[in-house]
């Protein structure tokens, strides 16, 4: 093994409430993952990520912890766990753990302490401030919106919570919490586990003066969460936290494990120390930019996409961690809307072209490439008739917020269309059956009802699918150096719908070329002729002309060309 393995890997996310329920309670399961890791080998994906698997009042469906070192019953038991690890391992792959700790559950034993009493000896453990002119210590707001503060009747002090009000945070400025969350990981990996993706792990510093005070964010009118993000992201003792935790839990095996830092906020230039190799922090970083280029002030805010500004950001983060560091590269998750609605199209005559497109741009940047569950199908965002058909907190915190500023219901409602997380969460469309072979009962929330269209079961018969399109796109980053190993060169830039690089590792050179619209359009290279000839790689649709650089791009094309150069 080496210690960066993980460069030539392709790392797939499964949220287990949605994957594949095994019992018929309409909730997703650790057994149900089990029984499904075939189409995953099939695929030919190298690591598992589970989001969370532990104890949780699901507050934020999982990601309110109330137990480190166990599995919440509606996913099963922790045999039911290393069962799924062996299973795992027994393919080939890996697993990793999402971790949340910049916070915990109020339900967790350390908070139900800490907020029994002033002198309580966990009472250190999180962030507890006494009023301030009768109000919270600061100004600042949630994730979820509303104040970052809540008052406890008890003890009449506030305690800071970040996200929801049911997930204090964690004061790692204290040496026994770093400590317990340390040996947690550890017990984790002896278990088997191959490495963490840490949930906002950028938030763990907090902005704390000599006095323990905390300073109030930026006054705006109308400010919001986004305000706060450079008190909170860039805390003064970060790099020092995630330092002591490599030294603590990873070091005394270099290269055994994946570590991925979630960093809301994470400047190109941050990025670059977190994922120094030297400094070990950590692997490499999830980042937002490209992920907020189609809104405004807030997420809310929808605006189309721009490609030129989407080329932009990529590209200056290929380049800017193209000597030290690492990219992480992906388009969807358990937090984004589905990408083929989103920078694609998911028209019935465009979706599947467009989604190969969005994959195969995305697997040719230099990086290791994250599938979210039912991208490799082409998974589209659902529909969404009423706010009773919601299910996530930010979203439904967002709708009592905005109504209760005056904002109309409707404008409300098809913002949250387009962009809630819950558009992600639907079920895994594994066939056309009712609910879509998720489950036999009543699913936690509906399945998309274009199921029947677009299932697992009819495309791993389809050898033009999605699916298989994905396949094809893993095998040639674990058979082709340059895909993994390649430099980067941007191509046409200031081109509206045309994205266009090349990779060149040695004597080898990829072309990449891609179409952003409907129509035909020809990519203006300035050396187009000096490719023709050149092999096909992959394409996303059938009989490519010869001269396959010169050659106009159809509606949603992409082209991957090959030469070797001397």
């Amino acid at each position: 093994m080496t210690e960066q393995w993980w460069r030539s890997a392709v790392v797939y996310q499964i949220y287990p409430r949605s994957f594949a329920d095994s019992d018929g309670d309409g909730i997703g399961d650790l057994p149900g993952i089990a029984g499904r890791l075939d189409h995953l080998a099939e695929l030919g994906v190298d690591v598992l990520w589970l989001s969370p698997v532990y104890p949780s009042p699901q507050d934020d469906n999982g990601y309110d912890i109330s137990d480190y070192q166990d599995i919440e019953p509606v996913f099963g038991t922790l045999a039911d766990f290393d069962d799924l690890l062996a299973g795992v391992h027994g393919r080939g792959m890996k697993l990793i753990m999402d971790l949340v700790v910049n916070h915990t559950s109020d339900a967790h034993p350390w908070f139900v302490g800490s907020r029994s009493g002033l002198d309580s000896p966990e009472r250190d453990w999180y962030w507890w401030r006494p009023p301030r002119d009768g109000g919270p210590p600061t100004n600042w707001e949630s994730v979820f919106s509303g104040p970052a503060w809540e008052l406890d009747e008890t003890t009449g002090e506030y305690y800071l919570h970040l996200f929801s009000r049911r997930q204090p945070d964690l004061n790692w400025e204290n040496p026994q919490v770093r400590e317990a969350v340390y040996a947690m990981m550890r017990w984790w990996l002896d278990r088997g586990v191959d490495g963490f993706r840490m949930d906002v792990v950028n938030l763990l510093s907090k902005p704390v003066a000599a006095d323990g005070s905390l300073p109030d964010g930026p006054v705006r009118p109308g400010h919001r969460f986004g305000d706060f993000w450079p008190l909170v992201t860039r805390g003064p003792r970060i790099h020092e936290f995630l330092q002591e935790m490599h030294r603590e839990v990873f070091a005394a095996r270099p290269g055994a494990f994946l570590t991925v830092g979630e960093m809301p906020g994470v400047t190109l230039e941050q990025a670059l120390l977190f994922t120094d190799p030297a400094r070990r922090e950590v692997d490499m970083v999830f980042q937002f930019e490209h992920v907020q280029l189609d809104q405004g002030a807030t997420k809310w805010d929808v605006r189309p996409p721009d490609l030129r500004a989407l080329k932009g950001s990529l590209g200056r983060w290929q380049d800017g961690l193209a000597d030290t560091g690492w990219n992480s590269l992906y388009w969807n998750n358990h937090d984004q809307p589905r990408a083929v609605s989103r920078f694609g199209s998911d028209a019935p005559e465009h979706r599947v072209a467009s989604a190969k497109l969005l994959a195969t741009v995305l697997h040719l940047h230099r990086g290791t490439p994250y599938v979210y569950q039912g991208e490799e199908l082409g998974m589209t965002n659902t529909t969404f008739g009423r706010i009773a058909d919601f299910r996530d907190i930010e979203s439904l915190n967002h709708h009592r917020h905005a109504l209760e500023a005056g904002q109309p219901a409707e404008e409300v409602l098809a913002a949250l269309r387009t962009k809630s997380r819950d558009n992600a969460r639907t079920p895994m469309q594994w066939d056309a059956s009712r609910h879509a072979g998720f489950t036999t009962g009543t699913p936690w929330i509906p399945v998309n009802a274009n199921h029947a269209d677009i299932n697992a079961a009819d495309q791993w018969a389809d050898p033009d699918s999605v699916l298989h399109h994905y396949r094809a796109l893993i095998a040639l980053r674990h058979t082709e150096p340059a895909v993994v190993h390649g430099d980067f060169t941007m191509l046409l830039p200031d081109d509206p719908v045309v994205y266009a690089f090349t990779r060149r590792h040695g004597e080898v050179e990829l072309l990449v070329l891609a179409n952003f619209s409907d129509g035909p359009v020809t990519a203006a290279l300035p050396d187009a002729a000096a490719w023709d000839g050149a092999e096909l790689q992959l394409g996303n649709l059938p009989d490519v002309p010869s001269e396959a650089a010169s050659a106009p791009l159809r509606g949603w094309e992409a082209r991957v060309l090959r030469r070797t150069r001397t």
